[in-house]
């Protein structure tokens, strides 16, 4: 074991035990557990939603994608980045003006039932439990390789650090690990870009012909085609990773952890910013991997380039720089399990524990208590499926989380915000229909089915390792024809004119108030 690496990954460690120590004196009610009694800036939010949404296949995978397949590595980061444009003008305000705590609230506003609630809370569970599993796969091959501790080991020590965080802490301490994480993992990715720049003499067209010559894609490299031989596939692409931010249920919590839509607008122009500017950098790590690594070097050690930036780290810093990177890394693991944690557990303890078992009428201990033990119940499953999925590739969890989420979650938020004529029933078929129509996809598609053996993956559509272009419009489809099928039961134009102003301006009617 390498004594620099350990210590950085002790360092980190005490540092995060510390915020949560400091946020569990404050966690004492529900508001403050779920959504920090809507207690940060805009500034600090945006700093916590980017912590929260730039997970290890950002830092870790993206820079591997950009030096293995080049223009098209980075097509990546601008599905991630437009994203954010959709959720800042189509459904952030809204989402908090109608919320409280969870995604749930903010549909039940218009669908009140136990029903709905149930539904959304189990796709919420869902979303975060697929998303929470591949970081602590990452994170149990990150400790094996940098401190050459047992898999197992790993992820038992990850999982059991988040669940330390979310129990303890709530959303007070989760925010302040991811906001701490921002700091950290853009303080260290510029200075890995601006060391790869000095040792090209910080000469951008040198450091672009040693790409040329490094890579055997040559000329090529900075032309699409590499990885996305098929336009249909780049397009499916694009549409989830586009779509599914704005279905996220940790991403959308996060909205509910400021005082008004002011530092909601706030919050997601911050994240925005820091977002792109991240991606830039892994832009130059990408380029400078090739340049200062060597192409051959990467694939020799590691043909997935997951390792990427730790290996450049190792070429222009030696051990030292390598083991800050990693911590980064481990960084950005723990911060982002941390936040899914908290999603899922907002999701079973408050609209089904609170809302559905106990009626709306549990008392704020029960409230935390069950809160607590769904933490600790939902980061002993995912540590439990993460130690079976060793051998498995779970790159394509990481898409079927979006296509996921945009295929249920995005069509049933967008339709209950502004469609009219939408009801109850066709939110419920939009949800169960795009749920299981990407699930089905991505289950039978080429990640899972062997592309020669696998029967299903000969057809040409159904072959997309990402058929979010199929499983999206599946979703919005059910939507409408449960709407058409259920027009009967469509609200009034006068009460969903109150419902519309009360989504876009957050004035409610004395009705509505008492």
């Amino acid at each position: 074991m390498n004594l620099t690496y350990f210590l950085f990954f002790v360092c980190i460690i005490v540092c995060t035990l510390i915020i949560t120590y400091w946020a569990a004196r404050r966690s004492n009610t529900t508001n403050r557990f779920y959504i920090a009694s809507g207690s940060l800036t805009g500034f600090q939010n945006g700093m916590a939603i980017a912590g929260d949404f730039i997970s290890a296949a950002s830092f870790l995978g993206i820079v591997g994608m950009i030096a293995i397949s080049g223009y098209d590595g980075f097509l990546y980061s601008i599905g991630f980045l437009v994203s954010y444009i959709v959720v800042l003008f189509l459904v952030a305000e809204p989402v908090h003006r109608l919320g409280k705590y969870s995604l749930g609230d903010v549909i039940c506003s218009r669908f009140p039932s136990g029903q709905m609630r149930m539904i959304m809370a189990i796709g919420a569970f869902m979303i975060s439990i697929l998303y929470m599993i591949p970081q602590l796969v990452a994170s149990g091959f990150l400790l094996r390789l940098l401190l050459n501790i047992d898999y197992s080991i790993s992820v038992l020590v990850i999982g059991g650090l988040m669940t330390i965080y979310v129990v303890f802490g709530g959303m007070v301490a989760t925010s302040w690990v991811q906001i701490v994480k921002t700091v950290v993992l853009m303080s260290g990715t510029f200075l890995l870009a601006l060391i790869v720049f000095s040792n090209m003499n910080w000469n951008l067209p040198y450091l672009l012909e040693k790409v040329k010559t490094g890579s055997p894609l040559g000329e090529s490299f900075f032309l699409p085609g590499h990885q996305f031989g098929n336009p249909l596939e780049f397009l499916s692409l694009q549409l989830a990773l586009v779509l599914g931010t704005a279905g996220l249920p940790h991403i959308l919590i996060r909205l509910f952890t400021v005082r008004n839509t002011f530092e909601v607008r706030r919050s997601l122009i911050s994240s925005t910013w820091i977002i792109g500017t991240f991606y830039i950098m892994t832009l130059v790590l990408g380029l400078g991997t090739v340049a200062l690594l060597g192409f051959d070097k990467l694939i020799a050690i590691d043909p997935t380039g997951n390792l990427a930036a730790p290996l450049l780290a190792k070429e222009v810093g030696g051990d030292f720089l390598l083991a800050f990177v990693s911590a980064i890394a481990f960084t950005t693991i723990v911060a982002v399990v941390a936040g899914l944690v908290i999603s899922a557990t907002t999701a079973f303890s408050h609209d089904i524990f609170h809302h559905i078992f106990k009626k709306g009428k549990s008392t704020e201990l029960e409230q935390l208590k069950a809160a607590r033990w769904t933490a600790l119940g939902i980061g002993f499953i995912s540590t439990m499926f993460a130690l079976q999925l060793e051998a498995i590739n779970v790159t394509f969890l990481v898409s079927m989380t979006f296509i996921v989420a945009a295929s249920s979650n995005f069509p049933v938020l967008i339709l209950t915000i502004y469609w009219k004529r939408f009801t109850q029933v066709g939110a419920i078929i939009g949800m169960v229909s795009g749920l299981l129509a990407s699930l089905v996809l991505v289950l039978l598609g080429p990640h899972i089915m062997n592309s020669d053996g696998g029967w299903i993956a000969r057809d040409a559509v159904i072959s997309l390792y990402n058929p979010g272009i199929i499983s999206i419009p599946i979703g919005f489809l059910g939507a409408y024809l449960g709407t058409i099928c259920s027009s009967k039961q469509a609200q009034t134009e006068a009460e969903f004119r109150r419902f519309y102003i009360r989504s876009q301006t957050g004035i409610t009617s004395r009705s509505e108030n008492s």
